[in-house]
């Protein structure tokens, strides 16, 4: 086996979210697995919807928390312990910089295919949007996250098992996908130049 300059534990981020995905902590990654099947299951074959659901949960806290501070009161015991509920502006504040650093990727792509006319990044962006289109259209919304979950914790153990087969394969599957983007370019340049002439 080759080595590999960074592990996959440290490319996922070190710490307990690494562990949990790579079932270095079994307990918790087969509870993700349950947990993630039951809200699909919850959600998806039982029928609820995420808003009733969420409503009906509010309902149920708004309720209890009423009937508690009431009998506390007429008790003389002391009140439910809520934290402060307030989002502080350093959570707005990183919230709004990871969002901007997103925005500004994708402007910048917009801008390289409209402005710089750059037809490899064009045909990807395309290429990508299509994929994403047709596989929504085979399955839906919660179902494409449920199996987004599944795989997250499911192939990092696995790739890490078969790491340098994977490695080999894909290298030469991008290989090959490279060559086809270049080779549509190449002729989509070669076209528009025909037209021009």
């Amino acid at each position: 086996m080759a080595t590999h300059p960074r592990s996959l534990h440290a490319l996922l981020g070190g710490g307990a979210v690494a562990d949990v995905l790579l079932w270095r902590r079994r307990n918790a990654s087969a509870a993700a697995v349950v947990g993630a099947t039951a809200v699909w299951f919850v959600f998806e074959r039982a029928g609820y919807s995420l808003p009733s659901v969420l409503a009906n949960a509010l309902l149920l806290l708004v309720a209890i928390l009423f009937f508690w501070a009431k009998s506390a009161s007429l008790l003389n015991r002391p009140l439910p312990p809520l934290p402060n509920l307030e989002v502080s502006d350093v959570v707005v504040e990183k919230a709004a910089d990871r969002a901007l650093v997103w925005i500004n990727r994708v402007l910048a792509v917009g801008q390289d295919i409209a402005i710089k006319r750059d037809r490899k990044t064009f045909i990807r962006v395309i290429l990508i949007l299509w994929v994403v289109s047709y596989v929504g259209m085979l399955f839906n919304f919660l179902t494409l996250i449920y199996i987004g979950v599944m795989l997250s914790l499911l192939v990092p153990p696995l790739y890490e098992k078969y790491q340098d087969h994977v490695d080999e394969k894909l290298g030469v599957a991008h290989s090959v996908l490279s060559r086809h983007i270049d080779t549509i370019i190449t002729r989509a340049g070669q076209a528009k130049q025909k037209k021009t002439e």
